[in-house]
């Protein structure tokens, strides 16, 4: 067995079905001996697209992502994607070719330092110098990518060791760090003066973010707040822990969230904050949760608990196994008259509905409209910009998931995205939902879905701008416009037939639920276009 016969072996014992990817020289023995596994590999276009690919199906497996790329530009390409999981914490196995061993440091064809330069954005990273090591190397890059908070692990493999011979191969069957020690169940007498804040207040509150949904602890939060009858809020990433028309649930805050949603976070009195980072899109002024309140942060990082506000019960651990343990407990408290109040805000402080041009869509009409006819598992694949805030106020999460790019807000995620995301549920529906500017940043990818036969259902809002910056350009610059209009903009109605897909479109409101319906029924992989109004703003 060679070092490359060795890592695809490793990959087996993890149980990897899916490997996204790009070869070239300094990868080719892997990729020649993964042709021989029932491992499926799947050519992406281009790299960066791999680590997307791998964090959809990754979001919804519930298993590592893994993506293997080669040496030089094929790696640094790919560090985009690995930033954007970093940035929601993703579990994924990120695999390198590298150059000769003998020749790294000699700045010769298609070297690049990649441990280096993804070292402030992975969880933790290898060079393989020792075919020896790969059995060792691989089990822990597996174990700590997807335990405590979840995130990319690099691993890069020179050439030289991927055809080097491994004497024998012992995958380890569990694994033992001495510097890597999560956190796994919360401290029983920090939960316990959390269940006696529960019990003394009034107008409590929980803020929900992404860790819920990594920890898999959706159905111990809406268990533990229907039977406590508690308010919920959430950050972006925690959209869909709460079904968006519960009553328990009050919408998305910050900056681009919901009025009602942040006035109840503000004048609550005590505030849990789960599995979310109080950061600036949803926490722009953290003085405002911590004053008149209980802060109470749980998160399984502790390096998240304390940095941007110092919180008065910190609680690490997995939250799941925290939900369980309070679960356990009996809490009394009546917060009917906090709910009361909530109700209230949410009946007066609703947005005023923005008027479409008569010969444009309105986004908010064809979302709505999209999350009825929706299958109540489906997976919306949001990408970034205005269709990104448009998404998170007005589509409908019941039973599916709302997948997005937010700590980073890379554009162009929402189809490499959406592909491995149908990959790891291939009988759901999913849908990525983009506008001009992000489709045509990762539209290469359509050769990739056929290619595959992963079927695809994307929806391009279309308004011929970058809308996001024309809009902070029409706040900040008084509607004076630079390097936002897209002109030249494929025919989507021929790129559609190049690539062997249906095309739809809607211009206007008539006809938009019969549109849909077919759109969603196709047999065939297909692209709805949207033509919504240029000047419709995402923040109004």
């Amino acid at each position: 067995m060679n070092g490359a016969e060795a890592i695809v072996k490793c990959l087996q014992e993890e149980k990897v079905e899916y490997v996204y990817g790009y070869p070239g020289v300094a990868i080719c023995p892997f990729y020649n001996s993964l042709g021989d596994s029932d491992i499926k590999s799947v050519l992406i276009r281009t790299e960066q697209n791999a680590a997307h690919a791998a964090s959809g199906y990754a979001r919804i497996s519930g298993n590592v992502g893994v993506c293997a790329v080669t040496s030089g530009p094929g790696a640094t390409n790919l560090i985009t994607g690995v930033a954007t999981a970093y940035a929601d914490s993703i579990p994924l196995v990120c695999i390198t070719g590298q150059v000769n061993s003998d020749m790294i440091g000699s700045d010769v064809f298609q070297e690049a330092d990649i441990t280096g330069a993804v070292e402030s954005f992975v969880k933790y990273s290898y060079l393989i110098r020792d075919p020896e090591d790969i059995p060792r190397i691989f089990k822990e890059a597996f174990h700590i990518a997807s335990t405590g908070r979840k995130g990319p692990v690099l691993i890069d493999i020179p050439i030289d060791i991927q055809l080097a011979e491994v004497g024998k191969f012992s995958y380890p069957e569990s694994i033992k760090m001495r510097t890597y020690k999560p956190t796994v169940n919360g401290n029983i007498v920090q939960i316990r003066k959390v269940i006696k804040e529960l019990e003394k207040s009034k107008r409590p509150i929980i803020c929900v973010g992404g860790g819920v949904h990594l920890s898999d602890a959706v159905d111990q939060i809406r268990e533990f707040v229907r039977k406590y009858q508690i308010p919920v809020v959430s950050t972006m990433m925690g959209i869909g822990v709460m079904p968006s028309e519960d009553p328990l649930y009050y919408g998305m805050v910050g900056n681009n969230g919901r009025p009602f949603a942040n006035r109840a976070m503000n004048e609550s009195d005590l505030l849990l904050m789960v599995g979310a980072r109080v950061a600036d899109r949803a926490v722009n002024r953290p003085d405002l949760i911590t004053e008149n309140k209980v802060l109470v942060h749980i998160d399984v990082d502790p390096a998240e608990i304390g940095k941007n506000v110092g919180p008065t019960i910190p609680l690490v651990g997995d939250i799941k196994h925290i939900f369980k343990d309070i679960l356990e407990q009996e809490v009394e408290g009546d917060h009917s008259e906090w709910l009361q109040l909530l109700n209230k805000y949410r009946s007066e402080m609703g947005r005023n509905s923005q008027i479409a041009a008569p010969d444009k869509v309105s986004p908010k009409d064809f979302i709505e409209q999209l999350s009825r006819i929706l299958d109540d598992d489906a997976i919306y694949v949001a990408d970034v910009g205005q269709n990104q805030i448009w998404s998170c106020e007005y589509f409908k999460v019941r039973d599916g998931r709302f997948l997005t790019s937010g700590g980073m807000g890379t554009m162009g995620y929402s189809i490499p995205a959406a592909m491995g995301a149908k990959m790891a549920a291939p009988e759901r529906q999913v849908v990525a939902v983009c506008g001009d500017g992000s489709f045509q940043m990762s539209m290469m990818e359509l050769a990739t879905a056929r290619q595959h036969g992963a079927m695809l259902k994307i929806i391009v809002l279309k308004n011929g701008y970058l809308g996001m910056v024309r809009e902070y350009q029409h706040y900040s610059y008084k509607d004076k416009y630079e390097m936002v209009e897209l002109k030249g903009d494929p025919d989507l109605c021929l790129l559609a037939r190049a690539y062997d897909m249906t095309y739809f479109q809607i211009s206007d409101n008539d006809g938009m639920e019969k549109t849909i319906i077919e759109f969603l029924t196709d047999k065939n992989s297909s692209i709805l276009e949207v033509d919504v109004d240029p000047m419709y703003l995402a923040k109004y």
